[in-house]
């Protein structure tokens, strides 16, 4: 099996295609990428900028490049010596509009009788034998329905028409009843969808590949890339979905030859992908948040604390607060998912469908990760139905009731239930965590990322160490990144929001002058907007106001996205105005920026640099060689001046250095050095140990070699805390001992053997990645 030293992520899309990606191919191979990442591929949505929305699976999407695009990319990336990974979605399609997804439009044309009604995941006693679909303004919409061109029209959206079931001049109402569909107002899927989603998101229809026949027809043109050598690797996403991860990816795993394979996994902190998961790690959330945490001061956490009290009139309690944000999934948005749950129980049970629903609802809130995949996680669930009932003690028999229910998995009726929970209870989690409390608990926005605890808020370098250690020994071809197309702030944003944690005071005093001079009721919330107004500041207009409202929308505290509260929303959008109107409050914005700035450059190299060193397969996010201060879609999709890159790139091998640490030529150095080394130097990346550090200023050093023995791996070393360093007097005597002569990948300069001064191998910029000298690589080192 063939397997990557490093990828690089490309968003496809209508405006960057295939062929566009099969152009950057020179760039980067001399950038030092060994895959290619490429976003979905295949037929999406007419006009999707993201292509997780799949209409068609038997085909590489046309607006994309089309198989033409696909094979000359390929052709491009073997030529050049790059594998190619290309992401996948096996767990839901697009039905947005029907007649471009030829299997939604059968199953609504015709059915249970359709050829695809095994595909989807419907409900059809729920629907009295028809598909729901929530897409009325109103349900007494259905009075301006139409028939045009043989199809039942609501304004622009066309649905088929049954067999048999319209003769000229009849009432569309009344053919709309004689449909395999029933189209009702949107606010109903909350309570009457019978059909599974993608989490909450109705024109994205579950499909159900743990059928084969469904399994067969959803990778057939996901296989032929294989047998012609198009492709090498696959990443799989949202796994969680499935009813049967475990036996979907040993399937893949067949089918595909081995090659390598990664999941969209979250794991919560201390979970372990299951055993029997047949695939090479995850997509790199949990290295994330272990790279964030190592860079945020501990010792501001009593100041932050104090702040977030202050502003919400009381500490938060974050376990209180989730299960209060995952009840509001399941009594909401995702209510349907649970009443569908709720009618599996048996009659005989004894139990109601809503006291059925209730416990079930509690149960899910208690979860401390996103699924199980019994049998493995039994006592995760036995778990979860403790703390349910000690929460809620009326609901004790039910629970011990639903209990040995939810514990049968078989693949028989007896077993839905319980399998129908594990496809649930992530849906839940991601919504009423990533999607809620993380836009409520604000203390630090850096730490709201997904994948993360926020209340973890920092680790100190031996408890780094201890968990690179353990990557390497278990998951040493799992991904590692920093910024995807999910993330809720890029590495930089997050980064530069990282340092309020060393400047907790100044924090404090500013945002008490932004809300005395532009206020916000919503105190939370007005420390999260801050937060990343100061992240990604200078910034225009026009993305901070799209960014605050969505902010204040997903935390649902003081307005949301079904019942918008205008009067709120536009105190959002005043305060987001003032820091381009206000003098007063731009100035405050521009002080703090400034104070934040340089030791945000500082962390974000470092944090850089750590990701693409440490154990597993570093990605790079699609531009992030540069500085890249993005917020959450679509900002973090914006298109990539991949010319720029070229030339800097070109200048800094012709010795050309950067100007600073701060600019973008100092990132790119960084990531291109980095990458080179891993990919042309395998043999210094095949262990891990921390390098021991002497001196004043050790708290400030995180350093690590990845040799398998002394003075055999490349050395990472990176300044942590720098507001702190700075302030103690910089490195002072701090040492460390190099057990042979090592070169800078960075710089050029030579040390060891012997003791080093930290100070004088960090003298130019604030981290260093050295290689036993004589050994380098395709090198082009600024002069």
């Amino acid at each position: 099996m063939r397997t990557p030293a490093s990828t690089y992520r490309l968003q496809i899309r209508p405006d960057f295609t295939l062929l566009d990606a099969a152009g950057t191919v020179p760039y980067l191979k001399s950038l030092g990428v060994d895959w290619l990442y490429l976003s979905p591929i295949l037929t999406a949505e007419r006009g999707s900028a993201h292509g997780y929305d799949v209409t068609d699976p038997s085909a590489v999407d046309p607006e994309r490049g089309g198989p033409e695009g696909l094979l000359a990319v390929s052709r491009a990336a073997r030529e050049a010596g790059l594998g190619i990974l290309v992401d996948i979605v096996p767990n839901h399609v697009g039905v947005a509009t029907p007649s471009q997804n030829r299997w939604w439009w059968s199953l609504l044309e015709n059915g249970r009788e359709s050829p695809h009604a095994q595909a989807f995941d419907v409900d059809w006693d729920a629907g009295n034998g028809r598909v729901r679909i929530p897409i009325l303004g109103e349900d007494s919409d259905i009075d301006v329905l139409e028939i045009k061109d043989g199809a039942l029209c609501y304004y622009e959206h066309r649905f088929p028409l049954a067999p048999g079931s319209y003769a000229d001049g009849d009432d569309p109402r009344q053919v709309h009843n004689r449909q395999h569909y029933e189209l009702i107002g949107w606010r109903r899927a909350d309570n009457e969808l019978n059909y599974r989603r993608f989490f909450a998101v109705n024109s994205l229809a579950g499909i159900r590949v743990e059928v084969p026949e469904v399994f067969d027809e959803a990778h057939a043109e996901i296989l032929r890339w294989f047998r012609e050598g198009l492709i090498d690797g696959l990443r799989i996403d949202h796994p969680d979905g499935l009813a049967y991860p475990e036996s979907y990816l040993r399937r893949l795993r067949a089918a595909t030859g081995g090659r390598y394979l990664l999941i969209e996994k979250i794991l919560e902190p201390g979970e372990s992908l299951p055993a029997a998961f047949d695939c090479d790690g995850t997509t790199g959330y949990d290295a994330l948040a272990d790279v964030d945490r190592v860079f945020v001061d501990a010792d501001g956490r009593a100041g932050l604390d104090a702040l977030d009290a202050k502003l919400r009139g009381g500490v938060p309690n974050y376990g209180g607060m989730i299960h209060d944000t995952k009840r509001r999934i399941t009594d909401g948005i995702l209510h349907s998912e649970v009443l569908r749950m709720a009618r599996l129980v048996p009659a005989g049970a004894g139990l109601g469908l809503e006291e059925s629903a209730e416990a079930l609802s509690e149960i899910i809130a208690a979860f401390p990760v996103y699924r199980t995949y019994l049998p493995e996680g039994r006592e995760i669930l036995r778990g979860a139905c403790a703390l349910a009932v000690r929460r809620r003690p009326t609901l004790a028999a039910g629970v011990n009731l639903l209990l040995p229910l939810l514990l049968e998995t078989g693949t028989d009726k007896a077993g839905e239930l319980g399998r129908r929970f594990q496809q649930t209870s992530g849906m839940v989690m991601a919504k009423g965590v990533e999607d809620t409390a993380f836009f409520r608990y604000t203390r630090l926005g850096s730490l709201t990322e997904v994948g993360a605890d926020p209340t973890e808020f920092a680790i100190e370098p031996h408890e780094f160490h201890a968990r690179m250690g353990r990557r390497q020994a278990e998951n040493p071809l799992s991904m590692t990144t920093l910024s995807t197309h999910d993330t809720k702030r890029s590495e930089d944003t997050r980064a530069r929001i990282s340092v309020l944690a060393e400047l907790a005071p100044e924090w404090e005093r500013t945002l008490d002058r932004l809300q005395e001079l532009a206020p916000l009721p919503d105190g939370p919330l007005a420390n999260l907007l801050w937060q990343s107004v100061a992240g990604v500041w200078p910034a225009d207009r026009e993305r901070l106001q799209s960014y605050a409202r969505k902010a204040a929308r997903e935390a649902g505290n003081s307005t949301n996205w079904t019942d918008p509260d205008p009067g709120f929303e536009a105190k959002v959008a005043a305060a987001v105005d003032a820091a381009f109107d206000n003098d007063e409050v731009r100035a405050e914005l521009e002080s703090l920026v400034c104070l934040l700035e340089p030791y945000g450059d500082s962390n974000a190299l470092a944090a850089k640099l750590v990701q693409l060193t440490m154990p597993g397969v570093p990605d790079v996010y699609q531009g992030t060689e540069f500085w890249d201060r993005s917020l959450t879609d679509p900002d973090n999709r914006r298109d990539v001046n991949f010319a720029a890159r070229r030339r800097s790139l070109q200048a800094l091998d012709s010795g050309e250095g950067p100007s600073s640490y701060r600019s973008d030529a100092a990132k790119l150095l960084v990531t291109s050095r980095a990458l080179r080394l891993r990919r042309d130097r395998p043999g210094l990346f095949t262990g891990y140990a921390p390098v021991a550090v002497t001196g004043a200023a050790t708290a400030h050093l995180l350093a690590f070699s990845r040799g398998s023995r002394a003075g055999e791996g490349a050395l990472t070393l990176v300044t942590r805390l720098p507001r702190g360093l700075e302030e103690g007097g910089g490195w002072r005597d701090t040492a460390i001992s190099l057990a042979a002569e090592m070169t800078d990948e960075l710089t050029g300069q030579s040390f060891g053997p012997g003791e080093a001064a930290v100070g004088d191998i960090l003298n130019q910029y604030p981290m260093a990645l050295l290689a036993p000298a004589g050994k380098r690589g395709d090198g082009g080192r600024p002069k």
